[in-house]
Formats: structure tokens, C-alpha cells, sequence
């Protein structure tokens, strides 16, 4: 059966998009040493992404926009990039094991959630790498058209750094909007 795992990363940082994956592995092309992205060096996800890329059966990325994050909120956001990760596969699943406790609605094939299946599912373990060097690397072309903001290093996450740059430098189109620190900022700018 071509199962699908499919996981996404950018929930928590302050701007960029969100960015799903999905992928379906070839079991008879495995890749050793698939894990959960945030327990590998930047080094090892991108190595593991091209081999990802090269082995699997079926892979694709799909994000949801900063708009979109703002329009929807972020959990739905996040669905929606996974139900367009799913979409894209060629050839299509015929399951998806998503990681987390909620099942996208309108996927193409059957789906179950599995938390922490990002740690026990290698096809989750692949998706969440694919999804998280794909958005580090929008997050460093992000970091070359606003240099002061520092994401190169945080990502978007709310760091101490990041937050006094939007103190100070003030929010930038990459930012989400619909996000407490800054809605903060925005609200203090209109005044």
C-alpha cells in the first residue's frame, strides 16, 4: 500500500509560512537514519532531504501563505498546506499518516493522525525534514531581503533578538499579522 506520512513546521514563528510535506517512501530503497527534524543538525536534515528526494517513491512540499496564516488562523493554515502536500503526490496515496492529532478534511485517500509520528513513522520522519529544510531555506531569502531582522539564526521564531527587531525596525510583509507580538507592535504604530 502507498502510504503517505506527512507532517508540517512553521506553526510558532512569527512570519513566513507554514510548510507541509508529504511523502511516500519506496520500501525497497530505505534511508537510514530518518528522525524527527528538531532532533537533527542542519547539516543531517539537508543531507537526508536530498537522499529523501532521490529514494522516495513520491514527495512534495507545499506551503500555506502568510495571508492565508492571517485569513484562516494557523492550525487551519496548516491543514490546508498539508491537504496541497497530499494533492501534489504522484502517484497519489492510497493512505496518509499525518503527524499530530488532527486529519486534514477533503484528502484524497484515507488518513489517520498519529501524535509524536514524527518519531515513530520514517515516512512522517521524511516529510517533516523535507518541510523543515524547505522553509529554514525560504527563511534564509527572507533573511537577504530584511537583513536586520536576523531569521538566518531564529527562523521567525519569537526570540529575544527577533522581538526587539520588531521593536525597533517595525514589521515587515513577511510578518503574520494575526499573531500577538505583532499585533502589538502594529497597534503601538498607529498610535
Amino acid at each position: 500500500m502507498r502510504c503517505a506520512g506527512v507532517d508540517e513546521a512553521g506553526r510558532g514563528p512569527l512570519a513566513g509560512p507554514v510548510v507541509a510535506a508529504a511523502v511516500i517512501l519506496d520500501p525497497d530503497r530505505p534511508i537510514a537514519g530518518l528522525a524527527d527534524s528538531k532532533t537533527l543538525s542542519a547539516a543531517r536534515r539537508d543531507h537526508l532531504a536530498t537522499l529523501i528526494k532521490g529514494k522516495a517513491l513520491a514527495w512534495a512540499v507545499a506551503a500555506a501563505s502568510v495571508a492565508e496564516i492571517d485569513q484562516l488562523n494557523i492550525l487551519q493554515a496548516s491543514l490546508l498546506a498539508m491537504r496541497r502536500a497530499v494533492a501534489a503526490l504522484d502517484p497519489p496515496p492510497q493512505q496518509a499518516l499525518i503527524d499530530g492529532n488532527r486529519v486534514p478534511s477533503g484528502l484524497p485517500c484515507p488518513a489517520e493522525a498519529v501524535i509524536g509520528g514524527d518519531r515513530y513513522v520514517v515516512a512522517i520522519s521524511a516529510a517533516s525534514i523535507l518541510a523543515k529544510t524547505t522553509r529554514d531555506a525560504e527563511l534564509l531569502q527572507l533573511a537577504e531581503i530584511y537583513p536586520h531582522y536576523g531569521f538566518e539564526r531564529h527562523k521567525g521564531y519569537p526570540t529575544r533578538d527577533h522581538l526587539a527587531a520588531l521593536q525597533h525596525f517595525g514589521v515587515t510583509p513577511a510578518h503574520r499579522r494575526s499573531f500577538a507580538p505583532v499585533r502589538r507592535v502594529l497597534s503601538v504604530s498607529s498610535q
